[in-house]
This record gives C-alpha cells, structure tokens and sequence, in this order.
C-alpha cells in the first residue's frame, strides 16, 4: 500500500520544476524592474551600463532556460517531442506549466547565448537612440540601429526555424502557435471591411471633436485618470502609474505591476485613454489565478489576448455611451470652463469621432486596424529583404497614404512613432488586431451570459465586469493556449464577426442614423 501511494517519477520532478522555475520567474522581474526604470527615470548618462546589465540578465535567464538541467527534469516529468505536456498522470495544471517550460527550452536550445546578449544590449541600445531620434524627428539618427536590430531578429528567426515563412518564428515569439498565413487571411478580411465602412463614415455629416483639444491641465487629467483607475478595479497597493515616451505596461512582481502615460496638456484623449489602455493590460497581469501566481504561467496567453484586455477597458468600457453617461458630469465638473456647453452624448460622440489619424495610439477604432495592417506589411516586407531600412519612410509614407488617405510630414508621427521596432519587437504588432477581435468576442460571451454590458457602466458597476473576466480570462494566465481560451470562453475559434458587427452597430448609430 505504501509503495502505491509513493510519489511517481513525473511527479517529484514536478517540485524541482516548480522551485526552478520560480528562481526563473524571480530572474525575469529583476530584469524587468531594470527596463522599467530605463523607460521612466533613469538619469540619461546610465544608457550605457544599463545595456550590458540588461545585456547580462537576459543571459542569465536565457541559460537557466536552456539548461541540461531544466530539460533533464522536463524528461523526468515525461515530456518530449511527442508529449510536450509531459505525463497524462499529472494534473492539468501541471501539464500546462510542463507545456510552457517544454516549449520555452526547445526553443531557447536554438539560439546561441551570445545572441541573446546581443540582442538585448541592441535592444537597450535602440531604445534610447529611439528616444533622442524621435525627440527630433530625425531617422537618420535612428536608422544604424534599426539596421542593426532588424539584422538581429533575422538571425534569431532562422535560429528558431520555421516551416512556412520567416516571420512565422518572430510572430510565434508574441503569438504562439499563429502563422503568418492565418495573420495575412485575417487582415485582408479586416480590409476589405474596413475601408468601405471607414469611407462610408467620410462621406456622413461629422460630429464634433474640437472641445477635446481644449485646455486640460495635466495634473486634473492625472486626477481624473487616477479616480477612474480606482473605480474600475485598480488596486493602488499593488501597481503604480508614471510617465514615459511610450505608454507601456509591466509586471514586476506577483502584487506589483507598473503602468505609465503619456499628457498632453491640449488634447483629452492622449493620456485618458491610454490611462485606460494599459490599465487593462495590468488588471490581467494583477488576475491570475492563486494557483499560477509567481510562476511562468503568470503571464498572458499570448500578446493579442493581453491586447484584448487593454482594447476592451480603452474602447468597449471607455469609449461606450454608458461609460461617459456615468462619468462626463464629474469630467465636467474638473474642466468647467474647457467643456461649458458640452453634454455626455456629445462627448460620448467627440471621444468616438472617425477620422484617420497619423498617431496610431489616438486611432478611431474603425482606422486602428488599419495603422497595425500597415505595420505588418512593412515588417514583412523587412522580413523578406524586399524593402531596406533606409527605404523604410518612404515607404510608411506610400502605404500610410492608400490605407488611410493621409501621410506624415515628419518622421516623428510617421515611422519614429512607436517604440516596438527599438526594442526588437518584431513580430509584436499584429497582436493590436488580434486583440480587438478577441475583445468583441469575449464581450459577447459576456452579454450572453451577464446581460449588456452598456447597464453596467451606464451605473458605474464595474465589479461584475472585471469579476467575470478574472473567472474566465484572466485566471487562467498561460495555462491555457490562445485558441483553448476564446473557445473555452465563447464556444468558438477566433474571427473577426463580432468585431465587425461592433464597429457597424456603434458607429452607423453615431454617423448614419437621423
């Protein structure tokens, strides 16, 4: 009887594999915690040295990875090519944290370690030579680095191998098991839709925007951002908010996640909402499940479903006519002056107001799409060695033009605009479109089982809604893949129906009803 009691082989491999990979885990917000600082208050002068460190955490991490060591106890709880969840004895939960591991050392054991280092002191590098080229407007400052960085992802994508495409490695690294393929399928669809609908709201009587680009100073903006983030579920003792070039979001911590802003003192929406944007991000990262925090499964499924977070507070909560029915007396109340003669419906009506925009974080939601399929191509066409760096403005120029009908005077609000490139984050960008998919999905799944979502903030009850995204979406971390979670959540694959019947129903209601 003891000895069929007694623990398996798999099974007590697993404590070993969940006290490495907490050291792993602990690794990882060390090094995080160094490129938060770099983003938000590190003295200009430190850019150097705070390469090499990043350069030597990465390192770390990157062999405790791939190490004989992590693999032999993989082995040991069963898992291999054919069984990369390890053994059917061990629960689910289990499996799923030997899935990841398995996934990440097979992957790791691909790229030499001295390319890691490399990558991330290029990646440090370019985010600070990024910064001063932006600052300028000046590419030509920037463009040794991004030669340099996009030479890099090549490198490491044929270390990772792929089957179909080039891309597919990069785009797997943000999006596991996603092809390029089914990335291209989706957003020719979201093309052929969004241009036509995007065209048909041109041709309509336009509403008004222009009390947006009034006076908000920024510290009521702070205020009112602050007050939002509370009330939406923002637990102040567990996160913080800053500023920085780039809005970002980052986990350092089991209970600390930081989020940063960007202010503009005369346009509402530039901070607001990316306030809310990334808020969405950190209540996912603050979500997860007791039974996975700390470990590596205390991360995202994937980037789009992060991303699905971060579009659903930012646009589905914040941009809806509830949300602003409960908030505009108390925006008002902040900037009397700036909004005198304004009420909620046609604030409700500016925040939603479509028409392209050079600046992909202030898009419309119908344009948006269309700033990520832009990105997309032009990294493919990187990717393919069909389009130099230097060529690279011109071409944003030529594709931003025939997608969204206007085109950048400078470099700062055209190809120096985003810091993913700067931090080699190539193959990142789809993502943004996967998520507001995800989104629309998980939304209706939401109204099908809770009701309209429109009651809830209409009545500033935000509890339900974040509740029901813990349950469903957030607990579950990386335990489950991208696919497993939407359907798991609403009975079916990821498309782009739910998506397209938002955008038709909310914005033919604003633009083409009397």
């Amino acid at each position: 009887m003891a000895g069929a009691m007694a623990s398996t082989g798999p099974e007590r491999a697993l404590d070993k594999i969940r006290a490495y990979d907490r050291e792993l885990k602990l690794l990882r917000h060390g090094t995080a915690l160094l490129q938060w600082d770099q983003e938000t208050y590190m003295p200009s002068a430190a850019a150097e040295e705070r390469a090499e460190q990043l350069g030597l955490f990465e390192t770390l991490a990157h062999d405790r990875v791939a190490a004989d060591e992590l693999g032999g106890l993989l082995a040991q709880a069963g898992a291999g090519p054919d069984s990369p969840s390890g053994a059917e004895s061990l629960p689910d939960l289990d499996r799923a944290l030997v899935r990841h591991l398995y996934r990440e050392h097979s992957l790791a054991r691909r790229i030499p370690r001295e390319l890691v280092g490399r990558l991330a002191r290029a990646a440090s590098a370019g985010q600070v030579a990024w910064k001063a080229a932006r600052e300028k407007g000046d590419f030509a400052a920037f463009k040794p680095n991004l030669e340099g960085l996009v030479a890099l992802a090549l490198e490491r994508a044929d270390c990772l191998g792929y089957s179909e495409h080039r891309y597919d490695a990069l785009l797997d690294q943000y999006e596991p098991y996603t092809k390029t393929a089914q990335v291209r399928r989706v957003f020719e669809e979201l093309e052929r839709e969004l241009v036509p609908l995007a065209a048909e709201i041109a041709e309509a009587p336009q509403v008004d925007s222009a009390f947006l680009y009034g006076e908000y100073p920024e510290f009521r903006q702070a205020e009112f951002g602050t007050r939002v983030l509370e009330e939406i579920g923002w637990p102040a003792d567990r996160g913080r908010l800053d500023c920085s070039a780039h809005p970002f979001t980052i986990g350092l911590g089991r209970d600390d996640v930081r989020i940063t802003a960007r202010y503009d003192r005369n346009f509402f929406n530039t901070a607001f909402f990316s306030i809310l944007h990334e808020a969405g991000h950190g209540l996912y990262e603050l979500g997860f499940g007791e039974e996975i925090r700390g470990s590596t499964l205390a991360d995202g499924t994937s980037l789009g479903v992060h991303e699905s977070q971060s579009r659903f507070w930012e646009n589905l909560v914040g941009r809806s006519r509830g949300f602003w029915r409960h908030y505009f007396p108390q925006l008002r109340a902040l900037f009397p002056e700036t909004l005198e003669g304004v009420d909620h419906e046609s604030f409700y009506r500016g925040v939603n107001q479509v028409k392209p925009s050079l600046i992909r974080v202030e898009a419309d939601e119908v344009t948006y799409c269309l700033h990520i399929i832009m990105r997309f191509r032009l990294e493919l066409a990187m990717v393919e060695n069909s389009l130099k760096v230097s060529d690279l403005p011109d071409a944003w120029r030529a594709e931003s033009r025939r997608l969204l009908g206007i085109a950048p005077e400078h470099d700062a609000d055209g190809v120096l605009q985003d810091v993913h490139w700067s931090m080699g984050g190539f193959g990142y960008f789809p993502t943004y479109a996967l998520g507001n998919l995800y989104a629309a999905q998980f939304t209706e799944a939401f109204e099908r089982e809770q009701g309209a979502l429109e009651g809830y903030l209409e009545r500033g009850e935000f509890e339900p809604v974040l509740g029901w995204l813990r349950e469903r979406v957030h607990r579950h971390g990386a335990a489950k893949t991208a696919d497993e979670l939407v359907n798991s959540v609403t009975g079916a694959p990821l498309t782009a129906d739910a998506f397209m019947r938002y955008l038709r129903t909310k914005f033919r209601d604003i633009y083409l009803t009397a």
